[in-house]
Parts: C-alpha cells; structure tokens; sequence
C-alpha cells in the first residue's frame, strides 16, 4: 500500500497557497473545485492556456473586463508552484 509523506520542514501545499494566493480559490461548487480567480467561472488553467496560445495580458484584461491585473499574475505563479510542488509517494516494503 502506497503512502503519501511531506518532506520534513515543508510547509503543507494549502497553507502557502491561502497566504500567498488569496486571489486563488477552490470551491466543489465552482468549475468542480478547480482553482478560480476570486471565486468566478474563470479558472487558472484557462489563463495558462491563453498565455501559452501567445494571448497577452493586455487581450486578456480586454477580453474578460471583470478580471484584474494581479488576477493573471497570481494565476501564473499559483501554475508554477504546483508544477514545483514536491511530493514523495511511498510504498511499504
């Protein structure tokens, strides 16, 4: 049976993300509890993926008036940290 274990001295995912991302937020009623921006139908996957189709920000901001700058921003670094994230599956011997 595989078990999950942080690295000692890491901080739990969730605890970093709430200060660090208040602009991010999970909600099972929301886009199926993937991460949004401030609670609304726009999910940090859709701005990645319209940064990653060469969209800038500026056509971003124009496109979705009610988003903000640092809305994109932190959807960025939210992406980047989970990508870092570091996690140790292990199994009993």
């Amino acid at each position: 049976m595989a078990t999950r274990r942080r690295i000692p001295g890491k901080r739990a995912p969730r605890q970093i993300a709430m200060k660090e991302f208040d602009r991010i937020t999970h909600n099972p009623k929301v886009m199926g509890g993937k991460p949004t921006i401030r609670g609304m139908r726009v999910t940090v996957g859709m701005i990645v993926r319209q940064i990653g189709a060469g969209h800038t920000v500026e056509k971003l901001l124009a496109d979705y008036p009610y988003l903000e700058r640092e809305d994109i921003q932190q959807a960025l670094r939210y992406a980047a940290w989970r990508i870092d994230e570091t996690e140790l599956t292990l199994t009993d011997a």
